[in-house]
């Protein structure tokens, strides 16, 4: 095995090159993601990931330094995947963005593992003092923001800023839901298509406004 660790003083053995390259790090995060996706963030264990790729416990740490910021790092990674062939690597804005959602529905399609560490992992934060509650909650509020100043930009003062925030949580809500059904039971929850009602379906309400059906009352 590879330990991909620096020797140890009083070891004869000679210096090697350093091994921490960004496509070793890749190699961890994705097998952290299949890890924490599969057993969750407390049972999934740095030995686990660590059997992936060929090295020791100890090559994770030295990698990562803990097994909390490893966790940090496996949601940072799928976020920049989410936008990693974008112009500028950002969401877009205004309709562009809702487009982005929709493609990213359509890439979780072939990237379940991913889909499903996301989803375990953002589950679990509502645990107390779990280490990845801040990033979670931080990334809510971001993603909400950005929805927002999106359907306030398509809505061109159509569209209350009161309802802009229950529109993005909703949406949001919506995709996190759906992507859970789809991991129980894939052959009945057509992710992508699913997906696009969805949003669609918000986005009609509200930009309709004050004159949206209410067919609940």
């Amino acid at each position: 095995m590879d330990d991909d660790v620096p020797p140890t003083a009083g070891t004869r053995r000679p210096r090697q090159p350093r091994q921490a390259t960004a496509e070793r790090r890749a190699e961890i995060l994705r097998a952290a993601a299949n890890t924490f996706g599969s057993k969750g963030y407390m049972s999934g264990s740095l030995t686990d990931v660590a059997e992936q790729v060929g090295i020791t416990h100890a090559g994770v740490l030295h990698h990562f330094g803990s097994k909390e910021q490893l966790l940090v790092e496996v949601l940072e990674y799928r976020d920049k995947e989410d936008v990693r062939d974008l112009e500028g690597q950002h969401i877009p804005g205004g309709i562009e963005l809702f487009y982005h959602l929709l493609r990213t529905a359509r890439m979780n399609v072939d990237r379940r593992g991913i889909v499903q560490g996301y989803t375990v992992l953002t589950g679990e934060s509502v645990t107390e003092n779990h280490p990845a509650r801040a990033w979670v909650t931080d990334r809510f509020r971001v993603l909400r923001d950005e929805i927002k100043t999106a359907l306030l930009a398509v809505g061109e003062g159509a569209v209350t800023e009161e309802l802009a925030d229950c529109a993005a949580s909703s949406i949001i809500g919506v995709m996190d839901g759906l992507q859970i059904q789809w991991l129980l039971d894939d052959e009945k929850v057509d992710l992508p298509v699913a997906t696009q009602f969805a949003i669609e379906a918000i986005l009609a309400a509200a930009l309709a406004g004050n004159v949206r059906p209410h067919p609940l009352g």
